[in-house]
């Protein structure tokens, strides 16, 4: 019989704290709010896709993913050997989502509480913080799609420091090879092997060479498992290029504002929020808890203050590094032509540990009798955390019956009712299936429609082959005329090779209602047709279709749907 007190230990309360938080998402099912920005309008569309093309473990030069832009390279998207792939090949993807984000904040919540207690708040006393902390860490705002790339950091973290210690064993060693198969090498890999490897030189500057020899060898495995894992890439980069990607244009210059006062403003941005894609938090709770340790640790201010400088110092640093860094590529980005390839402001990835390892020691200097400010601090820490987290606060709204109308659910969003209906009818109009015909997306993401199973010429890609893109451009060259901004958008970055409007801007969540028009759209319909488009796919009504060289075929709506759909086809004068 399990014992009641059981349940009234640190840890147990923690996975229920959890268990509570995703709650949220197992009641609401495919209902859920998913994060839809570089998310739902994105990543989720690829590994449904890999799995339904039966190409997840297929890494030949010659094998393309047909329903995306004319068939892109297999390998411009993500490993076949993430976890994350392989829930997409046996659930919907809603739930394959779903249980990802659980297995992750699960592994997450796990590894800070054992870090934690072997580490940083070691004491019998302490279990409760940990615990508060620990789960505070497992609900932060990340994108779970990118497996444990940030909440797999504590496990890492305390798998090197033990076998630095001479205290690992074989699951220590385990645990540094799995890190990379449910991470991504270009937001941690890099940076998180330098760190390891100046923490080795750190060592053996010092005279521990035995210590400096396993963190050595721990880097060493790291890297080799990331070759195994992201061998493509690899493969690419230091072999031979299988494609010549789009990113060999992208030109800094144009993306990024330049001078101090941006560099600052960057700067300020990591240090008090962090990137949305590496977790977003206001961090208050940390800086109140240096002033709080500043001002009541024991032994006065100096010694708790040379305890927290070096990871002050740290956090600034990478702060300011990653405010000013892309000002520095831009200048020499034709001269290293490899910086397209590496986001360095993704170094913020590792602040978020950085922040809760500053909070976890300012716990430590924090003494016994000020437990109410500590209890405080941990729990500050988790209600920002919940606060930002914009999936949990709008399932929360999906709950009480009122969401934010302009955030749709999952289902809501892909509208598969609605996009059955549409291809049903396509069907019977054409007598072909979806891979008979090339759809192009005007309002919405191309991902919608590419979950539905449509084959789309637009796409939004992290990298894909440079001439699709200049086959691209002269469909919307028109309107890129009409906008600068949007001109820019499309020639220096283009990763959101998209159907463009100057009229709708970078508005692809265009809703039914109220009906939005679109009173001139220049569309090069000849050049849509040469690329194999037959049939655009509009949120918005088009005004002018035949100014298109496009002709109205029909307009769809669902009572579910967050889209109502205007099919256009490629008028015959045009063809």
């Amino acid at each position: 019989m399990i014992s009641r007190s059981l349940f009234l230990r640190p840890l147990p309360l923690a996975l229920a704290g959890l268990l509570l938080f995703l709650l949220t998402f197992l009641l609401l099912g495919s209902h859920s709010y998913l994060i839809i920005h570089d998310n739902l309008d994105t990543e989720i569309a690829s590994p449904y896709l890999l799995n339904k093309f039966h190409v997840v473990f297929d890494y030949r030069p010659t094998t393309l993913i047909p329903s995306i832009m004319n068939g892109l390279p297999r390998n411009a998207l993500r490993s076949g050997l993430s976890p994350t792939v392989w829930l997409f090949g046996v659930l919907p993807p809603w739930a394959a989502y779903l249980v990802n984000q659980a297995l992750v904040r699960l592994l997450g919540l796990l590894g800070m509480w054992a870090l934690l207690r072997r580490r940083w708040l070691p004491e019998p006393g302490q279990r409760g913080l940990a615990a508060g902390l620990a789960l505070a860490w497992a609900t932060l705002p990340i994108y779970s799609i990118y497996g444990l790339t940030v909440l797999g950091q504590p496990a890492l973290l305390l798998a090197v420091l033990r076998l630095r210690a001479g205290r690992g064993r074989w699951w220590d060693w385990l645990l540094v090879a799995a890190f990379p198969v449910w991470s991504f090498f270009v937001f941690v890999g890099p940076f998180v092997g330098a760190a390891l490897a100046g923490l080795a030189l750190y060592d053996f500057w010092h005279g521990r060479q035995a210590a400096a020899l396993k963190v050595g060898l721990a880097t060493g495995l790291l890297m080799a498992m990331y070759v195994v894992v992201e061998w493509p890439l690899f493969y690419s980069l230091l072999v031979a290029q299988q494609f010549v990607s789009h990113r060999v244009e992208h030109d800094l210059l144009q993306e990024t504002q330049l001078g101090l006062i941006s560099g600052l403003r960057q700067s300020f941005n990591f240090l008090v929020l962090g990137q949305y894609h590496s977790s977003q938090f206001f961090r208050g709770a940390v800086a109140l808890a240096v002033m709080a340790a500043l001002a009541w640790a024991p032994g006065g201010w100096r010694p708790a203050a040379r305890k927290l400088a070096p990871w002050l110092l740290g956090i600034v640093g990478v702060s300011i590094f990653c405010g000013f860094v892309l000002q520095g590529v831009a200048l020499v980005q034709h001269q290293l032509p490899l910086l397209h390839a590496f986001n360095l402001t993704r170094l913020g990835f590792l602040l978020p540990l950085a922040c809760f390892g500053v909070l976890a020691l300012c716990l430590r200097l924090l003494p016994a009798g000020r437990h109410s400010v500590t209890t405080g601090l941990v729990g500050l820490q988790l209600l920002t955390g919940l606060a930002m987290n914009t999936e949990w606060s709008n399932n929360l709204r999906e709950l009480a019956g009122r969401p934010k109308p302009h955030e749709p659910n999952y289902a809501r969003y892909v509208a598969a009712p609605l996009f059955n209906t549409i291809k049903t009818y396509l069907a019977r109009r054409t007598g072909l299936p979806p891979s008979g015909y090339r759809v192009g997306c005007l309002g919405f993401a191309p991902a919608v429609a590419q979950l539905n199973d449509f084959y789309t010429l637009d796409s939004n890609q992290n990298s894909y082959p440079l001439p699709y893109k200049h086959q691209f451009r002269p469909l919307i060259a028109g309107e890129l005329a009409k906008d600068d901004a949007l001109r820019s958008y499309f020639d220096a970055w283009g990763n959101r090779c998209y159907f463009f409007s100057h009229e709708l801007g970078r508005n692809f969540l265009v809703p039914a209602t109220p009906v939005r028009t679109v009173q001139a759209w220049a569309l090069d319909a000849r050049a849509f047709q040469r690329l194999g488009g037959r049939f655009i796919l509009s949120a918005a009504r088009l005004a002018t279709p035949a100014h298109s060289g496009l002709q109205p075929v029909a307009d769809f709506a669902h009572p579910d749907a967050y889209w109502h759909i205007y099919v256009y086809e490629v008028a015959a004068a045009a063809r």
